[in-house]
């Protein structure tokens, strides 16, 4: 029997969280049966479920992408690039998309809410995108960039709970279009503004 290559693996992986990310999305965790994840990723239970361990674990890999690739933008551009990427891509139901973005994060925010044991496992992960988002405001701040009569870790704060308002402004179906203005207003007030004479 012929071996497989990491990259076909990788690739079928990829595949698999493409297609949970959109089946979550439109299903729900519980509503994500084995049947719908099979549709959605056009594989067989056998071939999901050598990836994954099981259900949760699929999920929890899904969310994790999620941050994974939230702290790389965070790294490079700051969680309000994060906001905009949300606010600017067109939803198109290809696994990438806002909506399908948006029902993952969704279902982890009902989750932590009713489950104690993914609340633990989740409670590492998602510390990845505070700690990126804190390097990078001290980053700013070190060159001269950030307000420095607030704390780091308050300027943090603030800026996660401004993007958890956003999915829950998106969540509820309320218009985005007029949004990038309270972005802009969000980074100016973290910015550190300098006198002029």
């Amino acid at each position: 029997m012929p071996r497989v290559s990491q990259d076909h693996l990788d690739a079928r992986r990829r595949q698999i969280l493409d297609g949970a990310r959109s089946c979550f999305a439109r299903h729900g965790y519980e509503g994500a049966t084995v049947r719908r994840l099979e549709e959605a990723t056009g594989l067989s239970r056998g071939a999901i479920f050598h990836h994954f361990r099981d259900k949760e674990s699929l999920f929890l890999a899904l969310a994790e992408d999620d941050v994974l690739r939230m702290t790389e933008v965070v790294a490079q551009q700051g969680l309000v690039q994060v906001m905009r990427e949300l606010l600017s891509t067109p939803a198109g139901g290809d696994g990438d998309s806002p909506a399908d973005w948006l029902g993952t994060r969704l279902e982890v925010s009902r989750r932590l809410r009713t489950d104690p044991e993914f609340r633990a496992r989740w409670a590492e992960r998602s510390e990845q995108l505070t700690i990126a988002t804190r390097e990078r405001l001290l980053r700013q701040r070190q060159a001269g960039n950030l307000r420095d009569d607030v704390d780091v870790t308050v300027l943090t704060a603030f800026l996660e709970l401004v993007l958890e308002g956003l999915v829950s402004h998106l969540a509820m179906g309320l218009p985005a279009d007029d949004l990038d203005p309270v972005l802009d207003l969000v980074e100016e007030t973290v910015r550190r503004h300098r006198r002029t004479t």
